[in-house]
């Protein structure tokens, strides 16, 4: 071990790998075809600001970690210890039992076991009822016995993974299944917004908060201690996940854009993926798309699965870690039963009133030093920013406001969904100058 010592290339790319691990999952792979069938001759300005959301915001997620040398609960109870505590809770349940973990069920369903079935078997419930109960009963058992047979399993499945990806995307550009289409819904009008919005569905920003812990606990098991050395290790690391995910989004985004010819308009990402492979590779290339993605689904299920318990046996100590796991699992496997598509759109609602929330607290965390990490910057920025992102939210659950909706529609940047960002700022600034007269 080589105590504040900066870390060899390799050692760079392994941590680097490790986190482009980390945040491959569901999401990822399952978002970027619908965006690209979807904005069809706009696809090149809608990668761009899924990039944004999907990649750069997350890097950022990530380096705000290292940065503040404490967890997701030490960051966001700087506004308050309630909201930290609360904040963390609601973070850990999003993307753990309400959307993220039973979406790999869903995910490893749509593309792992719907393309070998009937329709008629499809149109029953039963099929992915005992799909999901199989697939959290692995869950469970390898999740109240971790070892490094989940972690091996990762460290195969992701390459073979990558190398499935590249091989769709190589035969779609080789023998492409159609031409790119005209752009569909609200991306005809904002492709870059609405993409931007899209890449909340990813929730690698939510998960950041939460990885940037690890892979600060990986750089000092490799001897890196020293805080500058870390946040520079962290951001070299940041860099090579945020490429590899920058590749996998775009030739998935592209797979979806010139597969509206061959297979049609699809629900789900999901879909897409399942039938593209079928239409670029034959039965054979589905197949092994299909155990692929299922094998790394249930790794992600089962370490976020033990995640959560591990975050809530500490925070509920009188309820064991054993106990934690059949109850997040159970109720994964009940929730995955509504469908991936449903379960995208419940999820919506809740992302697009929390993830402006996130942004904020991370951005601030950059530069809270020049306000000494005053609580009033914190909680009044978070304050004007939840006026409008929880608004969004209930908009986006189909509950309105009309005479708020009236005045909020002036908002800069309102129509376009991030209508949050100057009242964040406005309350940034206005808890500042209160913090200044303060002192």
């Amino acid at each position: 071990m080589k105590p504040n010592n900066t870390l060899t290339t390799g050692e760079n790319i392994i941590v680097g790998l490790m986190l482009f691990a980390l945040f491959l999952g569901a999401g990822n792979i399952i978002f970027p075809p619908l965006l690209g069938q979807l904005s069809g001759e706009a696809l090149v300005i809608s990668i761009f600001g899924f990039l944004i959301t999907g990649v750069g915001l997350p890097l950022l997620a990530v380096i705000a970690i290292a940065k503040s040398g404490g967890d997701l609960q030490e960051i966001s109870s700087r506004v308050h210890p309630l909201f930290g505590l609360l904040f963390t809770v609601v973070v850990y349940l999003v993307i753990g039992p309400l959307f993220a973990i039973p979406r790999t069920a869903t995910v490893s369903f749509e593309i792992g076991v719907a393309p070998f079935l009937s329709e008629a078997l499809l149109a029953e419930r039963w099929p992915l009822l005992l799909f999901s109960i199989l697939f959290f009963v692995v869950t469970v058992l390898f999740a109240l016995n971790p070892t490094k047979l989940v972690d091996r399993i990762g460290k195969i499945l992701t390459p073979i993974l990558i190398v499935v990806i590249a091989l769709l995307a190589i035969k779609s550009i080789v023998s492409p299944m159609g031409k790119i289409g005209p752009s569909h819904g609200a991306y005809k009008e904002s492709p870059f917004f609405e993409s931007f919005l899209q890449g909340y569905l990813t929730m690698d920003v939510l998960a950041a908060l939460v990885f940037g812990i690890v892979v600060i606990h990986a750089l000092q098991d490799k001897g890196v201690r020293e805080k500058k050395l870390l946040v520079k290790s962290t951001i070299i690391a940041g860099v090579i996940a945020a490429f590899g995910l920058s590749l996998v989004y775009i030739s998935l985004s592209y797979i979806g854009a010139t597969s509206v010819d061959a297979i049609g308009i699809q629900d789900n990402g999901g879909s897409i993926l399942a039938l593209a492979s079928n239409e670029l590779f034959g039965s054979f290339g589905s197949i092994i798309l299909a155990m692929t993605i299922a094998f790394a689904c249930l790794t992600t299920s089962i370490g976020l699965v033990a995640a959560a318990s591990q975050f809530f046996e500490k925070l509920l100590p009188k309820v064991s870690y054993r106990m934690l796991v059949f109850i997040f699992a159970g109720f994964s496997a009940v929730f995955a039963n509504v469908g991936l598509t449903q379960l995208i759109n419940f999820s919506v609602p809740v992302l697009l009133a929390l993830y402006p929330l996130a942004i904020v607290l991370m951005a601030l965390s950059f530069f809270d030093k020049a306000f000494d990490r005053a609580p009033i910057v914190y909680g009044l920025a978070l304050l004007f920013t939840s006026f409008i992102s929880i608004f969004d939210g209930f908009k986006a659950a189909g509950i309105t406001f009309d005479a708020a909706e009236n005045m909020l529609v002036h908002l800069p940047l309102y129509t376009q969904g991030i209508g949050w960002l100057l009242p964040g700022i406005l309350g940034g600034l206005i808890g500042f100058i209160l913090y200044k007269i303060k002192k």
